[in-house]
């Protein structure tokens, strides 16, 4: 690593210079275990949040999800004796499932800010290993979309089975036909709702400017593969675009998730934000009821892929017309559930009018 250069970090909409620490592995660890080495707090931000000043010293607290208070405590307590001891602080942490606050004591203000700051990064290192528990979509399974998908399906069944890898268990849920924004993990109803609450502030900021307060009439038609080799296709998605040939439907998108990864809410993937629509996808294949969100839902299950070859569906299908839709909202979708109408359960929305 440059030390004249040091990556950087984004936690909770802040930015941090990541120093160099030492690291120390043990036999047998468990992935709990996470070792924080001592650091300076000359190097850290130590007004990057509030340090009370008490009767028996000094205090922080900051709000942790209870499922990442394993990752402060690690294994056997090791974690949080290490920070207590280097620091000098004392780390109070709720019971294991309660929500609360993590509370950081001390007799020196240095110690208290370190002690943060390394929890901080290590919350900030564990949180994404967590698989997303939420997405920001565009809901594309209106009647007349689901049935253009069952004739695309259909079809490509009749004249494209023969060729390699190609079933019917590869094909989207048409009920849970989206476009995906962007991913969160959001570990506690207070998360959940801090989302919602930004969400609003979005619409308020400049969706209602982009949109003029109506829906948005998006084509979709065509199709198009992600990977490289159209013979070894692990993805097959719609392509969408607004009726009128404006880039708003790419303003709003871009903008949220803009927005989404200031707040420290979602982490930045890309520089914009690829509208697509999954209708195939070779990790549906190894189970049915496997989650049909987005292209990618961990690295690792790209390893277990079986590829298809997609030269026949794109060239038949290359200019296929699902229709039209008027998107007038965007939702924050659950991963994993389903409404009454077949779709991902809502935990928030954004509605244009």
């Amino acid at each position: 690593m440059d030390v004249l250069r040091p990556p950087l970090i984004r936690i909770g909409g802040r930015v941090y210079r990541k120093n160099l620490i030492r690291e120390q592995t043990f036999p047998h660890e468990e992935e709990e275990e996470f070792y924080a080495g001592p650091g300076d707090c000359a190097d850290e931000p130590c007004d990057a949040f509030v340090v009370e000043e008490t009767e028996r010293g000094f205090q922080c607290r900051v709000e942790v999800p209870s499922p990442l208070y394993k990752y402060i405590i690690g294994k056997k307590g090791e974690t949080k004796k290490r920070l207590e001891t280097e620091t000098r602080t004392s780390i109070s942490i709720p019971k294991p499932g309660v929500e609360g606050e993590i509370v950081i004591t001390g007799q020196q203000r240095s110690g208290v800010v370190s002690a943060r700051t390394r929890i901080d990064v290590l919350l900030d290192s564990f949180r994404k290993k967590q698989p997303f528990t939420h997405f920001l979509s565009f809901a594309l399974n209106q009647p007349a979309i689901q049935e253009k998908f069952l004739q695309f399906k259909e079809e490509v069944l009749q004249k494209c089975s023969k060729d390699h890898g190609v079933s019917s268990s590869l094909f989207q849920n048409p009920a849970k036909l989206h476009l995906t924004l962007g991913t969160l993990v959001l570990l506690n109803e207070q998360e959940i709702q801090k989302a919602c609450d930004l969400l609003q502030r979005c619409k308020e900021d400049f969706v209602d400017q982009i949109t003029g307060g109506q829906p948005l009439t998006v084509e979709v038609a065509g199709v198009e593969y992600m990977n490289d080799d159209p013979a070894m296709t692990d993805v097959l998605y719609a392509k969408v675009h607004m009726k009128d040939g404006s880039d708003r439907l790419q303003m709003v998108a871009d903008q949220l998730v803009e927005r989404f990864v200031a707040s420290g809410l979602m982490l930045k993937e890309w520089d914009r934000v690829k509208l697509h629509a999954t209708v195939m996808n070779t990790l549906f294949r190894k189970d049915p009821t496997e989650e049909r969100n987005n292209t990618m839902t961990g690295k690792s299950s790209f390893k277990e892929r079986e590829s298809f070859n997609g030269q026949n569906i794109l060239k038949l299908f290359e200019n296929f017309h699902f229709g039209e839709v008027q998107l007038d909202s965007v939702h924050l979708s659950q991963r994993f559930s389903s409404d009454a109408s077949g779709y991902y359960a809502t935990s928030g929305q954004l509605c244009f009018s």
